[in-house]
């Protein structure tokens, strides 16, 4: 009996796998050519030359079935489908409007997100390469030492002190940024990572985020559709300063260069002193 293939073996179940590799071989060591053991088995003549290798360095043991490793995307544990869907209500509104007790999205906001909806326990680790996968979070943000690394490098953000201000010895350290996905390169907006989609964009329109590392690696972040306003920024700092219950020391890294007057904006009764690269 012949055995016919698609164009590819390894769809094959195991056994009728080594079967295949058994009389492609045979055929092989009784002189037939491997162009013609190919077109017969159907299969590629480079298959036949490997198995044939295979037999001839090995002996049966090259035959007999291994363990496959799972295709691209079988290791992960949200769906295609559950991706985008859990990436829209990130983009269509805070945790709260999800009846979640966050303010602000976390990587432990968004597990409770996937655990309410499919009954999945996602580890912050595996929240955060979804994130990077979605391209939500740039991958410099994710390694809060390269911020203290920069922030010698930075100018303070010059805003107006309020009256009897104090300094704070204690502030929170933060990396702050803003983020496009799939932003198109004249923007001037960074963009970052490796989302979900070829064409993000057109299947979420555009998108922005706003995001905050502490020191810690704490990450919080907003996403939405269409660009954030002064009053969007300083909302999300009030959340982070009510969050920290201190003052903040900002080190701002990607952020679209005509929306740096938002920082000066800023009410100055808000403790937070900001840091930008020179430029």
């Amino acid at each position: 009996m012949t055995i016919k293939t698609s164009g590819d073996a390894r769809s094959l179940p195991a056994e009728a796998l080594e079967v295949l590799r058994r009389r492609a071989v045979a055929a092989v060591e009784a002189g037939v050519s491997r162009t013609e053991v190919a077109r017969a088995f159907g299969v590629s003549r480079k298959t036949v030359g490997a198995w044939v290798q295979a037999y001839r360095a090995a002996g049966d043991d090259a035959f007999r079935p291994k363990p496959r490793g799972r295709r691209p995307g079988e290791q992960l544990a949200l769906s295609p489908p559950r991706q985008a869907a859990t990436l829209e209500a990130i983009i269509s509104g805070s945790p709260e409007t999800h009846g979640l007790p966050h303010r602000l999205w976390n990587r432990q906001a968004v597990a409770e997100l996937v655990n309410h909806r499919y009954r999945i326990l996602l580890s912050p680790t595996t929240v955060t390469q979804y994130l990077q996968r979605w391209g939500l979070i740039d991958d410099r943000a994710l390694a809060p030492e390269q911020a203290r690394r920069r922030l010698p490098r930075l100018v303070p953000v010059q805003r107006p002190a309020p009256a009897g201000a104090e300094p704070w010895p204690h502030a929170e350290a933060l990396w702050l940024g803003w983020t496009r996905p799939h932003a198109p390169p004249d923007t001037g907006l960074v963009t970052s990572g490796h989302n979900l989609l070829t064409g993000f964009r057109d299947h979420f329109g555009d998108v922005h985020v706003l995001f905050a590392v502490t020191s810690r690696g704490m990450l919080h972040f907003r996403a939405r559709r269409g660009p954030f306003d002064a009053a969007d920024i300083t909302g999300f700092l009030s959340e982070l300063t009510a969050r920290t219950g201190r003052g903040l020391t900002v080190a701002v890294g990607p952020w679209p260069a005509g929306a740096r007057g938002f920082l000066r904006s800023v009410p100055a009764g808000l403790p937070v002193r900001f840091i930008l690269p020179p430029g």
